[in-house]
Protein backbone atom coordinates (compact mmCIF):
# COMPACT_ATOMS: atom_id res chain seq x y z
CA UNK A 1 0.00 0.00 0.00
CA UNK A 2 1.50 3.30 -1.11
CA UNK A 3 1.19 6.37 1.11
CA UNK A 4 -0.88 9.29 -0.16
CA UNK A 5 1.01 11.58 -2.55
CA UNK A 6 3.00 14.17 -0.70
CA UNK A 7 2.90 12.44 2.70
CA UNK A 8 6.47 11.16 2.44
CA UNK A 9 7.72 14.54 1.22
CA UNK A 10 5.96 16.33 4.10
CA UNK A 11 7.48 13.95 6.65
CA UNK A 12 10.93 14.28 5.06
CA UNK A 13 10.68 18.08 5.19
CA UNK A 14 9.62 17.96 8.84
CA UNK A 15 12.50 15.59 9.65
CA UNK A 16 14.93 17.95 7.82
CA UNK A 17 13.67 20.82 10.00
CA UNK A 18 14.51 18.80 13.11
CA UNK A 19 11.10 17.36 14.04
CA UNK A 20 12.02 14.14 15.91
CA UNK A 21 8.50 12.72 15.61
CA UNK A 22 8.60 13.03 11.82
CA UNK A 23 11.20 10.26 11.57
CA UNK A 24 9.08 7.99 13.76
CA UNK A 25 6.09 8.58 11.48
CA UNK A 26 8.22 8.29 8.32
CA UNK A 27 9.71 4.86 9.01
CA UNK A 28 6.48 2.81 8.74
CA UNK A 29 5.40 4.82 5.69
CA UNK A 30 8.57 4.11 3.68
CA UNK A 31 9.44 0.68 5.06
CA UNK A 32 7.52 -1.29 2.43
CA UNK A 33 9.22 0.48 -0.48
CA UNK A 34 12.64 0.16 1.12
CA UNK A 35 12.06 -3.58 1.62
CA UNK A 36 11.11 -3.84 -2.06
CA UNK A 37 14.37 -2.10 -2.99
CA UNK A 38 16.32 -4.41 -0.67
CA UNK A 39 14.68 -7.51 -2.16
CA UNK A 40 15.52 -6.19 -5.63
CA UNK A 41 19.18 -5.75 -4.65
CA UNK A 42 19.41 -9.10 -2.94
CA UNK A 43 17.67 -10.95 -5.78
CA UNK A 44 20.89 -10.41 -7.74
CA UNK A 45 22.89 -12.15 -5.01
CA UNK A 46 23.68 -15.85 -4.90
CA UNK A 47 21.29 -18.17 -3.05
CA UNK A 48 22.20 -18.42 0.60
CA UNK A 49 23.22 -14.77 0.90
CA UNK A 50 23.55 -14.04 4.59
CA UNK A 51 22.16 -10.52 4.42
CA UNK A 52 18.37 -10.47 4.40
CA UNK A 53 16.15 -7.59 3.18
CA UNK A 54 15.24 -6.58 6.74
CA UNK A 55 18.91 -6.36 7.75
CA UNK A 56 19.76 -4.35 4.63
CA UNK A 57 16.88 -1.91 5.30
CA UNK A 58 17.89 -1.59 8.97
CA UNK A 59 21.51 -0.87 8.05
CA UNK A 60 20.34 1.75 5.53
CA UNK A 61 18.15 3.37 8.24
CA UNK A 62 21.08 3.56 10.63
CA UNK A 63 23.20 5.27 7.99
CA UNK A 64 20.44 7.65 6.91
CA UNK A 65 19.71 8.70 10.48
CA UNK A 66 23.41 9.28 11.10
CA UNK A 67 23.69 11.62 8.13
CA UNK A 68 23.95 15.36 8.51
CA UNK A 69 20.61 17.08 8.00
CA UNK A 70 19.55 16.77 4.37
CA UNK A 71 17.23 19.02 2.42
CA UNK A 72 15.06 16.31 0.89
CA UNK A 73 13.56 17.34 -2.45
CA UNK A 74 10.82 14.72 -2.36
CA UNK A 75 10.16 11.03 -1.74
CA UNK A 76 11.98 10.02 -4.92
CA UNK A 77 15.12 11.82 -3.75
CA UNK A 78 14.89 9.93 -0.42
CA UNK A 79 14.53 6.56 -2.16
CA UNK A 80 17.43 7.37 -4.47
CA UNK A 81 19.69 8.14 -1.51
CA UNK A 82 18.48 4.99 0.28
CA UNK A 83 19.25 2.93 -2.84
CA UNK A 84 22.76 4.37 -2.95
CA UNK A 85 23.22 3.52 0.74
CA UNK A 86 22.13 -0.06 0.07
CA UNK A 87 24.59 -0.32 -2.81
CA UNK A 88 27.42 0.87 -0.53
CA UNK A 89 26.41 -1.66 2.14
CA UNK A 90 26.52 -4.51 -0.38
CA UNK A 91 29.87 -3.35 -1.76
CA UNK A 92 31.27 -3.16 1.78
CA UNK A 93 29.96 -6.65 2.45
CA UNK A 94 31.60 -7.94 -0.75
CA UNK A 95 34.90 -6.38 0.32
CA UNK A 96 34.54 -7.97 3.73
CA UNK A 97 33.88 -11.38 2.15
CA UNK A 98 37.06 -10.92 0.14
CA UNK A 99 39.01 -10.24 3.32
CA UNK A 100 37.55 -13.32 4.99
CA UNK A 101 38.50 -15.38 1.96
CA UNK A 102 42.10 -14.25 2.42
CA UNK A 103 42.23 -15.54 6.00
CA UNK A 104 40.31 -13.19 8.27
CA UNK A 105 37.55 -14.85 10.31
CA UNK A 106 37.66 -18.10 8.32
CA UNK A 107 34.38 -19.92 7.75
CA UNK A 108 33.86 -23.56 6.85
CA UNK A 109 32.11 -23.72 3.44
CA UNK A 110 32.08 -26.13 0.55
CA UNK A 111 34.27 -25.43 -2.49
CA UNK A 112 31.16 -24.74 -4.59
CA UNK A 113 29.86 -22.20 -2.05
CA UNK A 114 33.26 -20.51 -1.83
CA UNK A 115 33.48 -20.31 -5.62
CA UNK A 116 29.97 -18.82 -5.91
CA UNK A 117 30.60 -16.27 -3.16
CA UNK A 118 33.91 -15.15 -4.62
CA UNK A 119 32.42 -14.75 -8.11
CA UNK A 120 29.46 -12.77 -6.76
CA UNK A 121 31.70 -10.54 -4.65
CA UNK A 122 33.91 -9.97 -7.68
CA UNK A 123 30.84 -9.07 -9.78
CA UNK A 124 29.62 -6.52 -7.22
CA UNK A 125 33.08 -5.00 -6.87
CA UNK A 126 33.61 -4.92 -10.66
CA UNK A 127 30.27 -3.14 -11.11
CA UNK A 128 31.13 -0.69 -8.34
CA UNK A 129 34.52 0.05 -9.93
CA UNK A 130 32.86 0.50 -13.32
CA UNK A 131 30.35 2.95 -11.81
CA UNK A 132 33.19 4.92 -10.20
CA UNK A 133 34.89 5.08 -13.60
CA UNK A 134 31.60 6.10 -15.27
CA UNK A 135 31.20 8.88 -12.70
CA UNK A 136 34.52 10.36 -13.87
CA UNK A 137 33.25 10.36 -17.45
CA UNK A 138 29.60 11.27 -16.89
CA UNK A 139 28.32 11.45 -13.31
CA UNK A 140 24.71 11.92 -14.39
CA UNK A 141 24.80 8.56 -16.16
CA UNK A 142 26.26 6.98 -13.02
CA UNK A 143 23.38 8.45 -11.04
CA UNK A 144 20.93 7.22 -13.64
CA UNK A 145 22.26 3.65 -13.34
CA UNK A 146 22.04 3.79 -9.55
CA UNK A 147 18.48 5.08 -9.67
CA UNK A 148 17.20 2.68 -12.32
CA UNK A 149 19.20 -0.48 -11.63
CA UNK A 150 19.84 -0.32 -7.91
CA UNK A 151 17.00 1.93 -6.84
CA UNK A 152 14.37 0.33 -9.02
CA UNK A 153 12.98 3.74 -9.99
CA UNK A 154 10.90 4.12 -13.11
CA UNK A 155 12.04 6.31 -15.98
CA UNK A 156 9.56 8.96 -14.82
CA UNK A 157 10.83 8.91 -11.22
CA UNK A 158 14.44 9.03 -12.44
CA UNK A 159 13.63 12.00 -14.66
CA UNK A 160 12.12 13.77 -11.65
CA UNK A 161 15.16 13.19 -9.43
CA UNK A 162 17.66 14.23 -12.11
CA UNK A 163 15.50 17.09 -13.46
CA UNK A 164 15.68 15.80 -17.03
CA UNK A 165 13.09 14.58 -19.51
CA UNK A 166 11.89 10.99 -19.63
CA UNK A 167 13.16 10.80 -23.20
CA UNK A 168 16.65 11.77 -22.00
CA UNK A 169 16.43 9.12 -19.28
CA UNK A 170 15.69 6.44 -21.88
CA UNK A 171 18.48 7.60 -24.20
CA UNK A 172 21.09 7.90 -21.45
CA UNK A 173 19.99 4.63 -19.84
CA UNK A 174 20.68 2.83 -23.12
CA UNK A 175 24.08 4.54 -23.46
CA UNK A 176 25.05 3.84 -19.83
CA UNK A 177 24.08 0.17 -20.08
CA UNK A 178 26.08 -0.22 -23.30
CA UNK A 179 29.10 1.47 -21.72
CA UNK A 180 28.87 -0.73 -18.60
CA UNK A 181 28.51 -3.86 -20.71
CA UNK A 182 31.66 -3.03 -22.68
CA UNK A 183 33.55 -2.06 -19.53
CA UNK A 184 32.64 -5.20 -17.61
CA UNK A 185 33.18 -7.48 -20.61
CA UNK A 186 36.61 -5.93 -21.24
CA UNK A 187 37.53 -6.36 -17.59
CA UNK A 188 36.45 -10.02 -17.63
CA UNK A 189 38.41 -10.72 -20.83
CA UNK A 190 41.50 -9.06 -19.33
CA UNK A 191 41.24 -11.24 -16.22
CA UNK A 192 40.95 -14.41 -18.32
CA UNK A 193 44.21 -13.71 -20.14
Amino acid sequence: MHPPPGEVTQLLNAWSRGDPEALERLVPVVEGELRRLARSYLSREQPGETLQPTALVNEAYVRLIGWNPVEWQNRTHFYAVAAKMMRRILVNQAISRGRKKRGGSALLVSLAEADQASHRSADILALDEALIKLARIDDRRRQLVELRFFGGLTAEETAEVLSISVRTVHREWDLARAWLFRELRGRKEAQQQ
